[in-house]
């Protein structure tokens, strides 16, 4: 069974889980205060020594690829196309809206993306009915199937389905079925695009998926 490692550092936080056939072996979350890129790697050595694991045991990386912010994605998933290039492993990337609806057949899941705006993307039977779109808030109820549990965003405030940041366990679960077919190397979706980038390529935005 393959031993994954899997993370998410949107959100501010940095959140980790190590994974072999379904069985979380150690699992780590921690608030960031925006220092994903100084925080990060010491929540993932943590995960793995918690974990018994060395990094070259290792089958895949799995990460989480947003919407989120600019910031905490852009570590994430630089990160893991680092660690897959170092230790000759497959990068895996996974998108939020997806982790958060594992265990839900029919979901409508969304996260916060501010101005009025959800990131949101619903499912039945497991599966994407459609590509994940910004839409505005008053108009989320629309995309719902029927019967559907509402994630996230999507959900009645104060309710306990209200949480936005993924279980790294169900981006690591959600890798594994990609396994043999892993796809090209995770990039990243971003909510908006960053204020300044100066001599960088546009990023991917969340309408572009």
């Amino acid at each position: 069974m393959p031993l994954i490692l899997a993370f998410d550092a949107a959100g501010g936080r940095c959140a980790a889980a190590l994974v072999r056939g379904g069985r979380v072996l150690a699992a780590r979350a921690e608030a960031t205060d925006r220092r994903e890129a100084e925080r990060l790697i010491p929540v993932l050595e943590a995960t793995l020594a918690e974990g018994g694991a060395a990094w070259s045991d290792l089958d895949a990386i799995a990460v989480s690829t947003g919407p989120g912010d600019f910031t905490g994605v852009r570590v994430a998933v630089a990160t893991a196309r680092g660690l897959a290039l170092a230790l000759d492993r497959p990068a895996i990337g996974v998108s939020r809206l997806e982790a958060l609806a594992v265990g839900h057949a029919d979901a409508l899941v969304a996260v916060d993306a501010r101005r009025g705006m959800v990131a949101a993307q619903a499912f039945t039977g497991g599966a994407p009915r459609a590509p994940a779109a910004l839409v505005a808030l008053e108009d989320l109820a629309g995309l719902a199937p029927p019967g559907a549990r509402r994630l996230g965003a999507a959900a009645a405030p104060g309710a306990p389905e209200a949480a936005e940041a993924p279980d790294p366990a169900a981006i690591a679960r959600l890798a594994a079925a990609r396994l043999g077919d892993p796809g090209p190397p995770p990039a990243p979706i971003y909510l908006r695009p960053p204020d300044a980038a100066p001599g960088e390529p546009a990023p991917r935005l969340l309408d572009d998926a």
